[in-house]
């Protein structure tokens, strides 16, 4: 391949097509007054699509809500013995092939126990790889969906949930949802399924399920799908919050 046809691509991939149509016009143009337009050209395509790979990384991380730079290699595995026992499973949550595979991650445990952080870090790994994710708590997420429902706009509000290659729903059952809040999640989460990547972090089993959401029903309707096709991590101790106190 040569430097134009090199160039030819990138402008391509710019959307430049007026540049892109020109190009051996103006290449020819240059050879006859002995100039080389394709070396300082790339140059400036080169700058342009690392530019624009910045930017999206920037934008995809806006809507995700995350407030800091996570690593998961930050993690203190030696707290609890569960950490300990899932550092394999943790550390292979910086691996994006699930993602791509459209496979779901439930993350449980107490207040405290990490599973927010191991979210978080899934979150910003998938960002950094130019995915498109969203990050919030379960409320938040229902709240905007029954004021979408309630002015008519629900429709664009779930194209926003079922959108993201990655939707983290973190708090899922600090409180019972009631009725209608079960049922629009049992929405999101049907209408995702082997579609997106979907991250939970409940606090209770599922076992539990029927303390969460409006019934046993809707609970198991749910759980169905997301442990058809996720890896199931469950935490044990005491919060890591009181430690640093």
């Amino acid at each position: 391949m040569t430097d134009t046809q090199r160039l030819q691509d990138k402008l391509t991939d710019l959307r430049l097509k007026g540049m892109r149509q020109q190009l051996d016009t103006t290449v020819a143009h240059a050879a006859q007054h002995n100039r080389n337009v394709v070396t300082p050209l790339t140059l400036l395509a080169d700058i342009a699509l690392e530019h624009r790979w910045h930017n999206a990384i920037h934008l995809r991380g806006r809507p995700s809500a995350l407030t800091e730079k996570l690593a998961i290699d930050q993690c203190d595995f030696d707290h609890h013995k569960s950490r300990q026992e899932q550092q394999t499973r943790s550390l292979n949550l910086r691996n994006l092939d699930g993602i791509a595979a459209h496979s779901d991650v439930i993350l449980i445990g107490k207040p405290g126990t990490g599973q927010t952080f191991l979210a978080q870090c899934r979150a910003d790994a998938a960002g950094n790889a130019n995915m498109k994710v969203l990050f919030t708590t379960a409320i938040d997420m229902l709240h905007h969906r029954s004021a979408a429902a309630a002015d008519h706009s629900l429709l664009s509000k779930r194209h926003a949930d079922y959108a993201p290659d990655l939707l983290v729903c973190d708090e899922l059952g600090y409180l019972a949802l009631g009725q209608q809040g079960s049922h629009l999640f049992c929405q999101v989460i049907s209408q995702r399924h082997q579609r997106q990547s979907t991250v939970l972090t409940p606090n209770l089993p599922f076992a539990d399920g029927g303390k969460v959401f409006d019934s046993t029903t809707v609970a198991t309707a749910i759980a169905d799908r997301l442990v058809h096709n996720a890896e199931v991590l469950s935490l044990g101790g005491t919060s890591y919050r009181r430690k640093l106190t």
